[in-house]
Order: C-alpha cells, then structure tokens, then sequence
C-alpha cells in the first residue's frame, strides 16, 4: 500500500469565488479588503462575473478536482482523505482548519492550486494558514505545502496534449502565446530565492510545453509569454506584455495564427473565461486574427495522477526516505520548504508566513 505517512490529510487551497450574483459584490469585498479601493469600482468588475451569470467557474472545478483526487486515490491504494479550503470564499480556510482540528488531524499536506513560486501564489496562502491556525492553539495541525509543480511531467504533458487539440483548429504555423496572471515587477523581484522566480519559471514551462509539442508535430513553434488580469494603479509597474497589446504585435507582425495557453491557471476560472475567452478572443476576431484557447491541466488524468506522485514524494521525504523527484528542464524539482525571504510579503514583511515549515 501507498505510504502517507506522517500526513493525515490532503487540504487543497484554493482562492474562491462567488457562486451567486449576490455573492460578487462581497466576494470582491474580501479581496480587496484593506486596499481602498471604492465600492464603484468593485460594481465595474463585478459585471466580468455578471457577464457569466454572478458564478465563479472556480469552485465547481475545485470540486471536480477533489472527486478526481479522492477517485485516483481510491484506484491506487492511497488512504488520505481530502479537505478544502479558499482564501476569499466559502469553504473559508479557516472554518477548514477548524473542520481538521475537530476531526483529530495533526498533519496536512498542503496542495496549492497555484503551480508556480510567488508571493500571491503561495506566500499568501501559507500567511492564511498561519493565521488560521492562531484560533486553535494546540489543536492545530501542522501544514506542509506540495513543492511547486509548474515542470513536473505530469502538468506539463498535460498541457502538450491540451495545446495540440487547440492547433486543430488554427492554421499551421500559428504562434503559441502563453499566458499568465500579472504581478507587480516588484513582486517578481522578490520571488524565490534569488528574485525573479516568477518569470523564470512561466518561461521554462512555456518552453517545456513548446518542446512537446515540437515533439509530436515534428516541426518548430514560435512562443512567447504574456501577461492578463492587471488590477494595479497606472503609476504601479506591472509585468507585460498584456495579451491584448501582445496579439496587436503578432498580428502586426504577420502571424497566421494563434493558441492561447493558458500556463499560469489550472483551472478555466475567472481570469480564463473573461479575461482570455472574452477579451482576448475578442481582440483576435477584431484583429481577423485566427486564434483558439487551450484548456487547462484542469482534472487531466495525467494533471491528477502527479499530485498523487507529489503527495507521496514528500511524505517519503518527511520519512527520511528518497524518492525520485521528477522535473523536466534545467530547473529541477523545487524546495520543500520555503527559505524565510521567499516570497516577501512587502506591504506586511513581519506577518508570519509558515516560514521554515514548508
């Protein structure tokens, strides 16, 4: 049998998103809490959501994913129930933790629906679990986090598969234009050791995804790396290109087509359905420019069977075991646990951030 010890839970964490029109406006509360910003707004991006009938497709594919999970699980062996909790919605982290520390679990492995090194896309989130644990003293579990996954072959194949189905559809020699979520340069500067991890690491999976491809088709792909979901003030430099600017270049530059990858998300949520199926496709049709969207790792058998391999890697590691760690490209697998200066949080650098313990 499939050893997980010393874990006796999987928590998959997750930013949340709202399931009701009414819920949009107090979504959007949540995550912009503490930053100012007016309640009008808040209305304006709130009709991104309307648009699509005040629902976040985010939490029903978080629901498919823990059913893929639990059902893997369940065909190899492995015994470890799966528990979830969201940053911004419900089920809040913190009723999460509650939930764990009733239910008698004392360690939990931590699976990130974010695959790449960044503050808001794995700092932050150890930040919630830290202070959603604070509540329940002794009775809270210890949390360890999955190590990053973004060159783990079980993402990037499935996104080679996914990104073949999209060139059925655009003429030969379309350009691979993937596609992340924007930060703040700053924010890149500080991520993982060293700084700049963000953008090293969405380069080296575009690359890797490319090389697949190549592989199969047996020709070359041109590619490039994009950026959607600004939010920040004009006078606040953010990382670009933004994908609209980027197709006006490509189509300028003669392309015959696109695919859209959307890299940096593993799931069609939000930012993939407006941002990228709305306006990006939108820009493309104003453009004449034949374009096509690839899927996201989303339940990709392939997607759900690495974070089974992820699971049981570290609990091997925590036993003082060595398991094979796999990672394509020159990267290599990532850290465990997180150096204290990963990642700084630098509106909050003394907020507790599960430093040290993975």
């Amino acid at each position: 049998m499939p050893d997980t010890t010393p874990y006796d839970a999987l928590l998959l964490v997750s930013f949340g998103g709202p399931e009701a029109p009414e819920d949009v406006v107090p979504f959007l509360e949540n995550v912009t809490r503490g930053r100012g910003i007016p309640r009008e707004r808040l209305l304006e991006v709130g009709q991104h959501y309307f648009q699509l009938g005040g629902v976040s497709p985010i939490n029903a594919q978080n629901r498919a994913l823990i059913a893929a999970i639990e059902d893997d699980f369940a065909a190899n062996g492995v015994d470890l129930p799966v528990y979830w909790g969201n940053r911004n919605w419900e089920p809040y982290l913190t009723d999460t933790m509650a939930r764990l520390a009733d239910d008698g679990r004392r360690r939990v492995l931590a699976l990130l629906t974010s695959a790449y090194s960044s503050y808001s896309g794995c700092r932050q989130y150890r930040e919630n679990l830290a202070a959603a644990a604070v509540p329940l003293g002794d009775r809270a579990p210890s949390v360890d986090r999955v190590r990053h996954y973004f060159n783990h072959p079980g993402f990037v194949e499935t996104m080679v598969e996914n990104t073949l189905e999209a060139l059925e559809s655009v003429p030969d020699g379309s350009h691979l234009v993937f596609v992340t979520h924007s930060v703040p340069e700053v924010m890149n500067d500080g991520s993982g050791p060293g700084g700049g991890a963000y953008v090293v690491q969405h380069r080296d999976a575009a690359r890797l995804v490319t090389a697949g491809v190549t592989a199969v088709t047996g020709r070359d792909h041109e590619f490039s790396l994009s950026f959607c979901s600004r939010s920040g003030p004009p006078s606040q430099p953010w990382l670009e290109p933004d994908v609209n600017d980027h197709l006006e270049v490509l189509s300028a530059q003669g392309v015959p087509g696109v695919v859209l990858v959307p890299i940096g998300f593993t799931s069609d949520h939000m930012e993939v359905r407006y941002d990228l199926d709305t306006e990006a496709m939108a820009t493309a049709g104003r453009l004449q420019l034949p374009a096509a969207r690839a899927a996201t790792v989303g339940t990709g058998s392939r997607f759900v069977a690495s974070i089974r391999e992820l699971v049981l890697e570290r609990a091997a590691l925590v036993r003082g075991e060595s398991p094979v760690r796999r990672a394509l490209g020159e990267l290599g697998a990532s850290h465990d646990i997180c150096p204290a200066a990963c990642c700084p949080n630098l509106r909050d650098p003394d907020r507790p951030a599960l430093c040290g313990a993975g």
